[in-house]
């Protein structure tokens, strides 16, 4: 059985009550039972139960992260009873977006309450698809008639917008949807990523990479929409051209496993299909690492800007220069740096510069 578990999120207006229609004819058409979680902030406010009628926020949001987390136990259980070869599990909103709503030292206890990390919260969900409010590039849409919980003047609703990408920000798979179209243009733009990441027909990967000066990390860190992630990558014995690796990726001494294999279709597209590990496989799979290939180490900041989603990787090798990794819907698409991030050159079509090839071996600086 073929499960995913997909996130939409975004500010206020953005569209995603629309896009759940676009998402159920969609998908269906293709043969996929879809199952939708509701918003669960919306349906606690709407019967009474908020911010504002709870003893304190951090009271209101344990209530909203436990039933969130119920919720979507109960859905992926019922799935998995589901005599159907595809199904796709669509949150409106997930269990990150709650963290835009609360300081951190709240975050925190939410955290111990639950007995969970923010790492397992963000990676249990495949995907999240960030749709970005109508009062960022399209505020004559902008409206509060169409929920009854939304409240949020569209200066609000922009900042709100902001906190929520940044909760979200250092997903392996998180892709930004914003208003540079009309509405039904930025509808088709949300099942043509989620398409792609699906592989249907084909899980196609665009990306561009470029060599750039050592970034200032100081100022990385200090930025709420930037999330350091740390990697180790190990390469497995293939019988032909297909790349095979396991990965450990996670901060703060949490971490999710995968299995992924990649194989190349032109400079910049590359067919990839990806599988969740425990940490007992993981183990179990390093036994077949290939012995020409050392494991690859490195720290990944995961940057959310010019609605591009970045991935910065730091190598402990390298003192002088980094490299800026991000992927794109079309290689037509243009490519707009980060503040502060001085390029050396664009290295996509340099397999020298592939992490495959650093595994074998490690190139000198400039």
């Amino acid at each position: 059985m073929n499960i995913h578990k997909i996130v939409i999120t975004g500010g206020p207006c953005a569209g995603k009550t629309t896009a759940m229609s676009w998402i159920q004819n969609a998908f269906t058409k293709r043969g996929y039972r879809v199952l939708f979680v509701p918003e669960t902030a919306t349906e606690l406010i709407t019967g009474g139960v908020a911010p504002w009628t709870c003893g304190t926020n951090l009271d209101y949001q344990k209530c909203q992260m436990r039933l969130q987390l119920e919720k979507e136990a109960i859905f992926e259980q019922a799935a998995a009873t589901m005599d159907v070869p595809k199904i796709l599990i669509v949150c409106d909103r997930g269990a990150l977006d709650n963290k835009a709503y609360m300081t951190d030292e709240e975050f925190a206890q939410v955290m111990d309450h639950l007995g969970t990390n923010e790492v397992a919260l963000r990676d249990t969900y495949d995907a999240v698809f960030h749709l970005t409010t109508a009062a960022k590039g399209a505020l004559e849409a902008y409206t509060l008639s169409n929920n009854a919980a939304r409240t949020e003047s569209p200066e609000q609703a922009a900042a709100l917008d902001d906190r929520l990408l940044a909760s979200w920000t250092g997903h392996p798979h998180l892709r930004i949807i914003d208003n540079s179209t009309d509405f039904e243009g930025k509808l088709e733009r949300v099942i043509a990523e989620i398409l792609s990441f699906l592989g249907e027909p084909e899980p196609f990967e665009i990306e561009r990479k470029y060599l750039i000066r050592y970034p200032d990390l100081a100022r990385l860190e200090s930025l709420p929409n930037c999330e350091k992630v740390d990697i180790v990558q190990i390469y497995l014995r293939s019988d032909d051209d297909t790349q095979i690796r396991i990965r450990k990726r996670g901060s703060n001494g949490h971490y999710i496993y995968y299995r992924s294999e990649k194989r190349r279709v032109t400079a910049m597209r590359r067919i990839e299909v990806e599988d969740r590990l425990s940490e007992d496989e993981f183990q179990k799979l390093q036994a077949n690492a290939d012995p020409t290939a050392r494991p690859i180490r490195k720290t990944r900041y995961c940057l959310s800007e010019n609605n591009l989603y970045y991935e910065i990787d730091i190598y402990p090798e390298w003192s002088r220069q980094a490299v800026l990794e991000l992927e794109l819907r079309s290689e037509a698409d243009e490519v707009v740096f980060p503040k502060g991030i001085e390029v050396i050159r664009e290295v996509t079509g340099d397999d020298r510069y592939k992490n495959y090839s650093l595994a074998h071996h490690m190139l000198d600086e400039m």
